[in-house]
């Protein structure tokens, strides 16, 4: 008997602990502590020095666009801004082979944000959304979410890791957050790389219509959430 007793307090300490390591707030800590620690490689490494001094010479081609992707993913789940990213992928690539980096690399880091949010952190956050402004847009992402994921891709304003966490919160499906991240980050994506591919010609045609479609989309953006800040204030 005493044997047994030894044997399953162990036992018992070792599933408290785990309890306690896997439980939401723990997660949510875990979460934290991870995007944290993102930030600081940003500030440390500094991608955005692509810009300035370019691509390494031993990646070309495919390789070096898969590459690229794969790093824009990272940067953006770290905080880094696309903006910045889809200009280096014009300025690198060109943009034929800049916008299916750029888009690949949008997909990849929002695929990366949502599911650390949805693992991470959604179990301690859900029971938080308290809130006129929480609850409608709780309810909206859960059950419009291809639909309001796409608005939010198209009219920029929406700061993209925000978005990326705040849809992980709610019950969204996978397949219609990436689909609608795919499909709504193309114009705006598209209007950067082309504005990073025709820097060196500010005065091209090409330039300058890319330019007016960001400063058009941006306004737009504005526009929109002035209105929603009204609709739910009437609410």
């Amino acid at each position: 008997m005493l044997d047994t007793a030894a044997a399953a307090r162990p036992q018992g300490i070792a599933v408290r602990c785990a309890r306690a390591l896997l439980s939401p707030w723990s997660r949510l800590s875990l979460l934290v502590v991870l995007l944290a620690a993102a930030g600081a490689c940003v500030l440390v490494f500094e991608p955005q020095r692509l810009l300035s001094d370019g691509w390494p010479r031993q990646l070309g081609g495919a390789a070096a666009v898969l590459v690229f992707a794969a790093a824009y993913g990272l940067c953006t789940a770290a905080f880094v801004p696309r903006p910045l990213l889809n200009l280096a992928a014009g300025a690198l690539f060109g943009s034929q082979a800049g916008l299916p980096a750029a888009i690949a690399g949008t997909v990849i880091g929002a695929g990366i944000a949502f599911g650390l949010g949805r693992m991470l952190g959604q179990d301690a956050l859900r029971p938080l959304l308290r809130g006129r402004w929480l609850n409608a847009a709780d309810g909206q992402l859960s059950r419009h979410g291809f639909r309001s994921m796409l608005a939010v891709r198209l009219f920029p304003g929406v700061p993209f890791a925000a978005a990326n966490y705040c849809a992980a919160v709610s019950r969204m499906g996978w397949l219609p957050f990436l689909l609608a991240t795919a499909l709504g980050s193309i114009p705006n994506t598209a209007a950067y790389v082309v504005a990073g591919a025709r820097a060196s010609t500010p005065t091209s045609p090409a330039f300058l219509i890319a330019m007016g479609f960001i400063a058009v989309t941006g306004l737009a953006g504005l526009l929109v959430a002035w209105r929603k800040r009204h609709h739910l204030r009437g609410k």
